[in-house]
């Protein structure tokens, strides 16, 4: 049985960046698992190509490797979205520490520091590619009652040393998010922080520290995916709060 034969005609669409590993990855997963359909994008082709072969075995899902700062790879997702039947769902994932591809194993330097060509270029991942992305395929999302679900950081709103330029374009993300959610009261537009999970982000961000405790992309992926389940209320949450919420419904 090949992968078109997997998934039914009408089966929901969703747009994941940053989908080769980590959370995106995690997500696209859990999404495939509950019968979406996937365009995913990630810089790495390699990595890009490994996901969509896993995904592959579940689900129909289109891969397109690029980077979601160009305006024609943007366009490129929009369209192949259109052609599955249309996106319910956009998840802006993709992002950067401080506007390199492969952050070295070092501490994030203080504002007083941060280049200014890379402090550009992760407002452009984090905030503005985000934004651009969610105007091309506002129309699908409108035409199905859909939702955004932008992945945010502690970072947005706890004044960390060293993650002035990573918190403040988050910070700008979630601000957008809020806005988005007032002007389109049909969708759902959510902000959350995942919290510390056990990634190669985090490790580059804490050269030398054990993350080893912290929970995997696998445990939060089901916990967002909650709102879209539930098309909980448009706004900013928190994985942690979310999952003592749901362990309280029980």
């Amino acid at each position: 049985m090949n992968a078109a034969q997997h998934t039914a005609p009408t089966a929901p669409v969703a747009v994941v960046t940053g989908a080769s590993r980590g959370l995106g990855l995690a997500l696209a997963e859990a999404l495939a698992a509950d019968g979406w359909q996937l365009v995913i994008t990630a810089r790495g082709a390699a990595g890009l190509a490994a996901a969509e072969a896993r995904l592959a075995a579940v689900t129909k899902v289109v891969a397109l490797p690029g980077t979601i700062v160009d305006d024609d790879h943007r366009a490129h997702l929009a369209e192949a979205a259109a052609g599955l039947g249309g996106a319910s769902l956009l998840v802006n994932n993709a992002g950067t520490l401080n506007g390199t591809d492969d952050a070295e194993a070092e501490p994030l330097p203080r504002l007083a520091d941060v280049p200014l060509p890379g402090l550009l270029e992760t407002f452009e991942v984090n905030a503005l590619a985000p934004i651009a992305l969610t105007q091309l395929v506002l129309p699908q999302l409108r035409a199905h009652r859909g939702a955004v679900l932008n992945i945010s950081s502690d970072a947005a709103v706890v004044p960390y040393i060293g993650w002035g330029g990573y918190g403040a374009s988050k910070a700008a993300l979630d601000l957008a998010a809020a806005v988005l959610a007032r002007e389109e009261p049909e969708l759902r537009v959510w902000a959350v922080d995942p919290g510390s999970m056990r990634t190669r982000m985090l490790q580059d961000a804490s050269p030398g520290e054990d993350i080893s405790g912290e929970p995997l992309p696998g445990e939060v992926a089901p916990i967002l995916l909650g709102l879209l389940r539930d098309r909980t209320p448009s706004g900013r949450y928190r994985a942690e709060e979310l999952a003592a919420n749901a362990r309280g419904g029980r």
